[in-house]
């Protein structure tokens, strides 16, 4: 007995209904996941330290977008890290560009890299490591930073 218009419209209609969702819930994890990583939190926290930055985009309020998962920029693998933060401010918004790298040794991540790039052009130097004290080096990179520093 072949099915009947009207339940194979239904069935359509569910099925775009739960892989809708579906998609929908990948997407909130994946951002989630982005979120929470190590490297994410420290490139927002020397943001929000660096106070030429901050002035810049009219900030606080600092607001912090989603990442944009089909970007080219966003790329994640189990050493590196290249995100792009769109963030905004009262004043102006721009993105985040962070570059960390992971120690393998000491299972964390170190930024090697924070710039906001403006709307309007201005590039800011955020997070510089070639000014970083020895004891961060120390805290990423164990003794063998040190002894080649």
């Amino acid at each position: 007995m072949p099915a009947s218009i009207n339940s194979l419209q239904k069935m359509a209609i569910y099925m775009g209904v739960v892989s809708g969702g579906g998609c929908a819930m990948m997407y909130y994890l994946m951002q989630k996941n982005f979120a929470r990583s190590e490297y994410y939190h420290r490139a927002l926290e020397q943001l929000r330290d660096h106070h030429t930055a901050m002035e810049s985009l009219g900030a606080p309020p600092l607001q912090v977008h989603n990442v944009r998962l089909t970007d080219r920029h966003n790329r994640v693998d189990k050493t590196t890290a290249k995100i792009k933060i769109p963030v905004s401010g009262s004043k102006s918004a721009g993105y985040l560009y962070i570059y960390s790298i992971r120690d393998t040794i000491m299972n964390r991540w170190c930024l090697q890299e924070v710039v906001l790039q403006l709307r309007d052009g201005q590039r800011i130097e955020v997070y510089d490591p070639s000014v970083e004290d020895d004891e961060v080096k120390q805290e990423c990179f164990g003794q063998s930073a040190m002894a080649t520093s």
